[in-house]
């Protein structure tokens, strides 16, 4: 048994039931769980002296695309929007292999941890002939680092001679998705209490898999007990080819094949009508909402300040590091801040309501009740930011909004997953950090270059 003890943090933000702010007061974990939390004095293995620090719970990232941080910043496609986007990458992301998936996802958690954020969901979908066990490399890439990690048994079986968009060699049958979905999720889906893997069953999207694929995957997840997730409303074109193609807008197609309820949840949901957003509140239907990449890829803007009035569940994400260009959540979450401040006003969500987003709302999404708030019982997953530095002065008195308002940029000063410090005086202590960028270069070239 291992003890660890945040020692007179200045400030503990639980974001838990009552919004309880601590202030100089002491978290102890034993093992991976949180034991206390209040001002007696415990003795720990370790201590961490958090007299100037805020302790806030680990971030949760519902939705991204690790794969793509190999494809960033490519000049030809800046000026694109998501069709023509998707179509351009899909020629280079049709050469993934087991290197590029293993470097790719060490480079975006290891980004992701070093920003506060504990858990990662990420949708992989682009399984190239002969190119190896692609999530089992996340996997190697998660447990490296120490990361909490959600993956997905993504899936495409439309393609460009279907009326689909991803070309034929990144697409596969049915049989095949679903004997590698039951696969993956006997292997490495843990359902238990302060499970470190867990496995999700995602095609891709309206645009790039069959009806048939759709209700087959939410037959098979509900058969293994794991959870659903797609892309929905994203765009206008999608709007228009689900309008098109099966004369219904997208919540009504996703109800037609089994795909709403609260073990589903959709990322971005921008396009959204009032019924549509009903829908979702009587369904418990979740939102991954992504608003870096939303603007980038000028997709519009998510009515988040109406899914959180009316209950539906949000949580933030970062998507595909080619449509956001960062894993940053903590850019994440004042990004969000600041687009609904401008697009809503004074309806907008406020600092703070980002953040509980960023925690609760996305342990909700995730189906987790083991991580999200600080509290005894809790997964011991949290990040830690000293308040005496530049940037922070004169802000640190409301220090359950001011990663939204303020922000913080570059490293948090510690991260802990599962009682595990993996981020120590803004370092990684469980990666070299210099050699695992040059590697990641290196794989970057030659992926590239094919």
């Amino acid at each position: 048994m291992s003890t660890l003890l945040i020692r007179n943090a200045r400030y503990i933000v639980s974001c838990d039931d009552q919004d309880t702010l601590w202030e100089h007061a002491n978290l102890f974990i034993r093992d991976n769980a949180i034991e206390y939390i209040g001002p007696e004095l415990m003795h720990a293995d370790q201590t961490i002296d958090a007299s100037d620090m805020v302790v806030y719970p680990g971030l949760v990232n519902t939705h991204h695309h690790l794969y793509q941080i190999f494809s960033r910043n490519l000049p030809e496609v800046q000026r694109m929007e998501l069709f023509p986007w998707l179509q351009t990458l899909y020629e280079v992301w049709k050469n993934l292999d087991e290197e590029v998936v293993y470097h790719s996802s060490l480079t975006g958690m290891a980004e992701m941890l070093k920003t506060g954020c504990t858990t990662c969901f990420d949708h992989h979908y682009v399984f190239p002939a002969h190119a190896g066990d692609l999530v089992a490399a996340q996997f190697r890439a998660a447990d490296t680092l120490g990361m909490r990690f959600h993956a997905s048994r993504g899936s495409m079986d439309l393609s460009q001679k279907d009326g689909g968009l991803p070309p034929d060699s990144v697409v596969q049958s049915i049989d095949a998705i679903m004997a590698d979905s039951e696969r993956l999720v006997r292997t490495w889906h843990d359902a238990s209490r302060f499970s470190m893997h867990q496995v999700a069953l995602a095609p891709c999207s309206p645009f790039s898999v069959t009806g048939d694929l759709m209700r087959e995957s939410a037959k098979l997840a509900r058969s293994l007990g794991v959870r659903l997730h797609t892309h929905v409303a994203e765009t206008k074109d999608e709007e228009r080819y689900t309008l098109e193609r099966f004369g219904m807008r997208p919540v009504a197609y996703m109800e037609s094949l089994g795909w709403t309820g609260p073990d589903v949840w959709y990322a971005h949901g921008i396009h959204f009508d009032d019924d549509e957003l009903r829908i979702l509140a009587e369904t418990g239907t979740g939102v991954a909402h992504c608003p870096a990449s939303n603007m980038k890829l000028s997709s519009g803007v998510c009515r988040v300040p109406d899914m959180l009035r009316l209950h539906v569940p949000v949580g933030l994400a970062l998507d595909g590091s080619a449509s956001n260009d960062g894993c940053d959540m903590l850019e994440e979450l004042r990004v969000a801040y600041l687009l609904h401040r401008l697009h809503s006003s004074q309806d907008a969500p406020t600092g703070y309501d980002l953040l509980k987003m960023a925690t609760r709302g996305s342990a909700q999404i995730l189906g987790r009740t083991d991580i999200g708030y600080l509290a005894p019982n809790m997964a011991a997953d949290c990040f830690l930011v000293n308040l005496e530095q530049l940037p922070l002065v004169g802000a640190q008195f409301d220090p359950k909004s001011m990663l939204g308002t303020v922000g913080l940029k570059g490293s948090v000063d510690y991260t802990i997953v599962n009682g595990v410090p993996v981020v120590q005086r803004g370092e990684l202590t469980t990666l070299d950090e210099a050699r695992a960028v040059s590697q990641a270069n290196a794989v970057v070239h030659r992926y590239l270059d094919r």
